[in-house]
């Protein structure tokens, strides 16, 4: 049928007039496309299929998104275990500008796929449970999983997966553990054992003692034999002389040789520490007061010490028990000996400067500080004396039939103490420190006194309060 206007006809059948509308070129939007159902093939997904990979055997997978509440939560391995995070729901749809899409209904896994586009599992170690495996494991460590809300916080996890507390009441055990903590067993507290004192026998040399012996030893033989061929004993009493002249100065320097030294220690000058220099070996005289750990007496409770000393003696008779290896017969020996001592801070009577005396933190000290006796048992007041005891208890000590004497001293603070060590300075911070190698007092030819060394810093108390005998 002609006519003179152009028609044509739809797709439908239907003819309508004018010509057909030419296809024009669509303009590039910034839209998202909806994307075509593929009814979960990767294949025909293109680049959004590889976000989402259907596990071939069912077993769990890595979600993105809060945990479903149907699904448990397990946390104790890694076969079937999970980790999630953001939003998603099977039974939800996919919406890219406002174009509806669909999401497989089947549980998704996300990772790394191979040529075929089918997720690859890593494997590391001996499966769990023997021969098949349905879920992947990975190897190094579990990473801390996120408690159920999805907020994320701030250090460490507990196991849980709770935010662990750091602050707050202690609990019970700690409380007694902080209680039960000694103030001795700090490491700011240093413990002066018995080989640190001051023995003329352990500071003599021992190459110059056994020479000295060597030489009396072949001169008694010499003698000896010029005696037995000669009839000439000169020789042999010459020896004798010496050997007797050498016994008595060894003699007297073990007993009187401490209080030669206390007495070398109150005659040494004190020093100005204004006007000290870095590194020299100087005595202060002042007053003590406490640093940051001060100490407090072993048996009589005496607070704010800087330097504590307690021991226990042992008098055995023909029969008695040793106190230790060293014990002789008729004498007292030392059964136990507790001596502590912490950085505190001396002010000069000289100048009026406050330094810091550092005896803490295991430095070496020699102490020069006079006990005095606190109680004293024997068999008919062995029972009158309940906080003896009681000591004794605290350190699994026995009395039995024992003859004892305590012995206790200390520095407290506002004692005058003389101080002998070197002198540091340390952005102005005045310290005075133990000097590297030991000090040695020369010879005393007035006295009679052979020279000693003295190691580390050496402290002198010329005050020590005397303590009274504990009435019992």
């Amino acid at each position: 049928m002609g006519s003179r206007f152009p028609s044509h006809q739809l797709s439908s059948g239907l003819y309508v007039s004018g010509r057909p509308e030419q296809p024009k070129e669509r303009t590039p939007t910034m839209s998202s496309v909806a994307m075509p159902y593929t009814g979960g093939d990767i294949k025909k997904s293109g680049e959004l299929g590889k976000m989402f990979v259907t596990p071939a055997d069912g077993s769990r997978s890595r979600k993105s998104g809060p945990i479903n509440s149907n699904a448990p939560l397990r946390t104790g391995s890694f076969n079937g275990a999970t980790s999630h995070s953001g939003q998603l729901n099977s039974g939800n749809r996919m919406t890219s500008g406002g174009a509806p899409g669909y999401v497989s209904m089947k549980k998704t896994n996300s990772g790394p796929l191979n040529k075929h586009g089918e997720p690859m599992k890593k494997s590391s170690g001996p499966q769990a449970g023997g021969g098949n495996v349905s879920s992947r494991q990975n190897s190094g460590p579990i990473p801390p999983i996120l408690p159920t809300t999805g907020l994320i916080t701030s250090g460490p996890l507990n196991s849980a997966g709770a935010p662990r507390k750091v602050s707050g009441p202690l609990d019970s055990a700690g409380s007694i553990k902080l209680q039960n903590y000694s103030v001795v067993n700090n490491q700011a507290v240093t413990r002066i054992n018995q080989c640190d004192e001051y023995s003329f026998r352990k500071s003599f040399p021992k190459t110059i003692f056994w020479s000295i012996i060597l030489l009396f030893l072949m001169g008694f033989i010499a003698g000896g034999f010029i005696l037995g061929a000669v009839r000439n004993p000169i020789l042999l009493v010459v020896v004798v002389v010496l050997f007797a002249i050498v016994s008595m100065v060894f003699t007297w320097n073990t007993c009187y040789g401490r209080k030669a030294i206390v007495g070398y220690i109150s005659r040494y000058p004190d020093a100005e520490l204004r006007t000290a220099k870095d590194g020299q070996f100087v005595k202060v005289s002042g007053v003590v007061t406490c640093g940051n750990v001060p100490l407090e007496s072993s048996f009589q409770k005496v607070p704010r010490c800087v330097y504590t000393v307690t021991s226990l003696y042992e008098y055995r008779g023909w029969d008695s028990k040793a106190a230790n290896p060293e014990h002789r017969r008729f004498s007292w020996g030392l059964r136990t000996l507790e001596r502590h001592v912490s950085d505190f801070y001396i002010s000069d009577f000289q100048s009026g400067l406050r330094a810091l005396v550092k005896t803490g933190y295991g430095a070496r000290v020699t102490p020069y500080v006079e006990e005095s006796i606190v109680v004293d048992i024997d068999q008919s007041n062995r029972d009158m004396s309940p906080e003896f005891v009681r000591w004794l208890a605290q350190r699994n000590l026995s009395s039995d039939d024992r003859i004892m004497r305590l012995k206790e001293g200390y520095i407290k603070e506002g004692s005058t103490v003389s101080v002998m060590g070197v002198v540091q300075r340390n952005d102005n911070v005045l310290m005075i420190v133990p000097p590297p190698e030991p000090f040695s007092t020369g010879c005393q030819w007035a006295k009679c006194i052979l020279p000693a060394s003295l190691e580390g810093i050496v402290l002198r108390c010329e005050d020590s309060s005397k303590i009274d005998v504990i009435p019992v």
